[in-house]
């Protein structure tokens, strides 16, 4: 069983490569290495195919390094189950799933044996209880199947009082709020935040607005990181982050 005395995560000179590349020239990540301390927020950007979702997959074993080794409180992750792996890591992805079950039963999905009192407080946290507050059968309400009548945000809202109700020491969130509009975005922003507080994190975000007050910003392209830095330090040095802020902040539209 994973045991880690701490919550930081070091990816030391892995070596990943997906099926069907056989030549060690055809690695997707080569002597990849990057350390997060204990209670760090570190978010992940660059272009689509840069590594950003095969790191997050690596460190939850949906995938497995075939070269150098994860480490989480210096433990190698490859050498632990991975029961008690996905017990230390809560993980919200980009599309949540939900079950065809009550609300209640969905955020309750979290934690074993968590009380009523435990989902309320979840979900005001995370802002869903707000919209369930306001259902007939508030959150005895049935989702439908894969959550189908509630919008998105509802459903990220949900995926996120998952999260705090599990309250793990690491928090991966893979684009949580990709598909949602502005309002939606700033309501789970604030739900985001709270389930960060005292964990190790690890963002992945196309829209820079949602990592740009983390401690740290790693920007990767071709399965390499190519800069890394606060939010503040990367717009000055004029690099690739700098070109992806300035797209998304409209300012490539006056050039």
């Amino acid at each position: 069983d994973l045991h880690p005395g701490n919550s930081a995560v070091n990816f030391v000179e892995v070596g990943f490569k997906y099926p069907g590349k056989k030549s060690a020239e055809e690695l997707f990540l080569k002597d990849f290495s990057l350390k997060i301390k204990e209670n760090e927020r570190v978010g992940l950007v660059g272009p689509s195919g840069g590594g950003k979702t095969t790191i997050t997959k690596l460190l939850l074993r949906f995938l497995n390094v075939q070269e150098g080794v994860v480490t989480i409180g210096e433990q190698n992750i490859s050498k632990v189950t991975q029961k008690s792996l996905r017990e230390t890591v809560s993980y919200v992805p980009q599309e949540p799933l939900l079950f065809h079950r009550s609300l209640f039963e969905n955020i309750a999905y979290g934690k074993e044996n968590a009380t009523e009192e435990d989902v309320v407080r979840a979900s005001k946290l995370a802002r869903a209880d707000e919209f369930i507050s306001v259902l007939p059968e508030g959150y005895q309400t049935l989702v439908g199947e894969r959550g189908v009548k509630l919008s998105g945000g509802q459903r990220q809202r949900i995926a996120i009082a998952r999260a705090i109700l599990k309250n793990a020491p690491i928090l991966v969130l893979d684009e949580a709020t990709s598909s949602l509009d502005s309002e939606s975005e700033k309501h789970i922003q604030e739900g985001l935040w709270e389930l960060m507080k005292d964990k190790t994190a690890l963002v992945i975000a196309h829209r820079l607005s949602t990592i740009k007050h983390l401690d740290r910003i790693i920007v990767l392209d071709k399965g390499k990181i190519v800069q890394d830095g606060t939010h503040d330090e990367l717009i000055k040095k004029r690099g690739l982050y700098a070109t992806l802020w300035s797209h998304q902040t409209g300012e490539f539209i006056a050039e």
